[in-house]
């Protein structure tokens, strides 16, 4: 009978102790509400301040993450003299505009398997899109940067059969059979080659690479959509074995069906560039072959790591400036806190003294006040983190519209966690100063006073 005495009366002070912690939450959510227009104040900044951290933590991780992965290890690119970095984008990342082509017979050497220094080269043939999704020609090596497979389908084999990215499938609806006439041009259509209809064999599993939003056929297909009067190309039956896959290992085939491709001289044929992997990263001659080609050859030669890790210095300049401007805002939000509390307690100090006559403690005083600070801090924090989500997904879409590139507001980090939790520090330190100043309220100077 004791025994079960003393747990009821251990359950009760463990009740009791727990209904007192909702009563001092209750009495400080009360007193940040009884100033609607100062806690609205505090809230916000810290809002933005939050908000705009948590944007840039998953804009970075996003387009990092983006970066790194459809680099898919190439060691060099090359193409026509102009911008390098724009020669990256569009050859690897595919956000921008070629800078032109260069002939065939000038990156032959590079497609030769003897080449004493490359690895492999993979030719691409760029200027046409269907719905601003970009048509690669090039073979089948694509598909090993990437290590993509086929889920649907099957890879291309003749002439005008494409095999499309998981995206592009999902977006315009594009299944197996399906015919569509490719534009000139990426983004608005500027010019639509009617003559030279596409057909759709295969659809590649999800990658999450740059493939998901492009549309591979053969370099031929690309060249004869472009050829002046060239017939259209017979489809043919899924049996015939007479697919063309150029440039594979650097020689032409010149036993294709149709006339086009006998009409296109060998000496106009022109490709927009070449990625290039090396044989041994870290060989001499290696290092040295973009300057050489640079020199000695009408060509250009562009270093994807270096160009990508300049590209992330130039956004790096406007991130920094706007982390510094979310520090400013937080330090602000932080001082908005204080001078908050700290003013509210000249009109609460006979509420403060009443509460020390009713059996109040310092401790209690004190947790009351830091309570305050550390509910503001919450509701600012949860505010922020929200708007930065928002924020993210609203860019998404226009990403997707301007550059067909996935960016998600959805995906939650680790490391805003620690940012909720630097904000409820935050809070804290703000109330401290008042709470410390509550917690010493002289009960008789203060009951003497009214």
């Amino acid at each position: 009978m004791k025994t079960k005495w003393t747990l009821s009366l251990n359950g009760s002070k463990k009740w009791d102790k727990k209904n007192r912690l909702m009563k001092l939450l209750l009495l400080s959510w009360k007193n940040i509400i009884s100033k609607p227009l100062s806690t609205l104040l505090s809230v916000l900044l810290l809002a933005l301040g939050v908000g705009l951290i948590a944007f840039l933590l998953l804009l970075n991780k996003q387009t990092t993450e983006k970066f790194e992965r459809n680099q898919g290890g190439v060691d060099l690119v090359l193409g026509a003299k102009g911008s390098p970095l724009q020669l990256i984008l569009a050859s690897i990342y595919h956000i921008d505009n070629p800078t032109g082509n260069i002939p065939l017979k000038s990156a032959r050497p590079f497609l030769n398997p003897k080449h004493p220094l490359v690895k492999m080269a993979v030719p691409l043939a760029l200027g046409d899109s269907y719905k601003a999704y970009r048509i690669v020609g090039t073979n089948k090596d694509y598909l090993k940067v990437y290590d993509a497979t086929i889920g649907e389908g099957k890879l291309w084999q003749k002439d005008f059969e494409v095999t499309i990215g998981a995206k592009v499938a999902d977006l315009t609806g594009l299944k197996i059979g399906d015919e569509f006439n490719s534009a000139h041009g990426l983004g608005d259509a500027i010019m639509e080659h009617e003559d030279h209809p596409y057909r759709v064999v295969g659809i590649l599993k999800k990658s999450k690479t740059v493939l998901d939003q492009l549309i591979l056929t053969n370099i031929e297909s690309v060249w004869a959509s472009h050829a002046d009067h060239a017939p259209a190309p017979s489809k043919g039956h899924e049996g015939e074995d007479h697919h063309h896959d150029h440039a594979h290992d650097g020689h032409e085939h010149h036993d294709h069906d149709h006339a086009a491709h006998a009409e296109i001289d060998d000496e106009d044929k022109e490709i927009t560039s070449l990625l290039v992997f090396y044989k041994n990263k870290t060989d001499f001659r290696a290092l040295n072959l973009p300057n050489n080609i640079n020199k000695n050859t009408d060509m250009q030669a562009a270093n994807p790591a270096y160009q990508t890790a300049r590209l992330f210095e130039m956004m790096g300049v406007g991130e920094r400036a706007l982390r510094f401007l979310a520090y400013a805002i937080v330090f602000v939000s932080a001082l908005s806190v204080f001078i908050s509390l700290f003013s509210s307690l000249k009109d609460r100090r006979y509420e403060l003294a009443i509460m020390r006559v009713m059996g109040g403690s310092r401790g209690k005083l004190f947790g009351l006040l830091t309570l305050e600070g550390v509910l503001l801090a919450l509701v600012g924090g949860i505010l922020g983190i929200l708007l930065a989500h928002i924020g993210m997904e609203v860019l998404a879409r226009y990403m997707q519209d301007a550059y067909q590139y996935s960016f998600t507001g959805r995906d939650f980090l680790s490391a805003e966690w620690l940012l909720l939790l630097a904000a409820l520090m935050i809070g804290f330190l703000s109330a401290l100063i008042p709470a410390v100043q509550a917690s010493k309220t002289d009960i008789s100077r203060t009951l003497s006073k009214t």
